[in-house]
């Protein structure tokens, strides 16, 4: 009935695209998330990409990336976009402005150049950074601050008393 010994020649192309898909679903990030979609080397794109997870890029980019996911910019990208984002690791080379609302990991031998507006930066030496960098305030955890205040040095707790 079904013949799974001997693979069948007429559907080689659709096992061929099953297994990249596979492969490239089951590629873990640094940060132990799944990567959902892959742009390979050799690939260009024009147009504008918007996706929730995690995208990697090897290939070139040209036009707009919209997620509050995490993008991973491969050596070989070359990206040519406005990139808003939530968290960007970057080896590649992206031209455009970014936005990244939790960090920006810039790592050799990444070039950047362009506006770039984050929370948290981090850049090895060796990353070529052309452009304007601001730092915005990351978002605050509301019960940290409630209840928490500093005593300044020599003043006593006021400490106050209910009774019933």
């Amino acid at each position: 009935m079904w013949k799974q010994d001997k693979p069948d020649s007429s559907s080689s192309t659709g096992q061929d695209v099953d297994a990249l898909m596979t492969s490239a679903r089951s590629q873990r990030t640094e940060m132990g998330e799944e990567i959902s979609a892959f742009v390979g080397r050799g690939v260009d794109f024009k147009g504008t990409i918007t996706y929730q997870g995690t995208v990697r890029i090897d290939g070139t980019v040209d036009g707009e990336i919209q997620t509050d996911g995490i993008l991973l910019v491969g050596e070989e990208a070359v990206i040519k976009a406005k990139v808003t984002a939530g968290t960007i690791v970057c080896k590649g080379k992206i031209t455009g402005d970014i936005i990244a609302k939790d960090k920006i990991k810039l790592r050799t031998p990444a070039v950047i150049t362009g506006g770039v507006k984050t929370p948290i930066l981090s850049m090895e030496e060796g990353v070529m950074f052309n452009g304007t960098l601001e730092m915005t305030a990351p978002a605050r955890d509301a019960q940290r601050e409630v209840g928490i205040r500093a005593i300044p040095q020599g003043e006593q707790p006021v400490v106050k008393r209910i009774t019933a």
